[in-house]
């Protein structure tokens, strides 16, 4: 439990600046780079047989390329609702995948 605490403190005080602050539109040539940073990274991980790691890089490929490809953002109350629920999921499947590399670590004898 003490460990969901901290990651959730981690987490807000991470995601609390980002949403006060308005979103930038993305920059194109950034967004090639990073796409091209990150299948590099994916196809490295493949090749280690690291799966776990492949498969979160594989995520934050997806999400950099919604984030690359969305509009410039409206400000309307429903496309914040939207982000904000987007973000909440994302965060929460963050959680969930810490929370079974601490259980997995836990039930390794030592």
């Amino acid at each position: 439990m003490r460990f969901k605490t901290c990651f959730l403190l981690l987490v807000l005080t991470v995601a609390v600046p980002a949403f006060a602050q308005p979103a930038a539109a993305p920059d194109a040539a950034a967004c090639q780079a990073e796409e091209a940073s990150l299948e590099r990274d994916i196809d490295l991980a493949r090749s280690r047989g690291q799966m776990l790691r492949r498969q979160q890089l594989a995520e934050a490929l997806g999400a950099m390329q919604a984030r690359c490809k969305m509009p410039a953002p409206t400000g309307s109350r429903a496309a914040r609702i939207d982000k904000l629920e987007q973000d909440i999921k994302s965060l929460r499947a963050q959680l969930d995948r810490a929370e079974e590399q601490l259980r997995q670590l836990k039930s390794e004898s030592p």
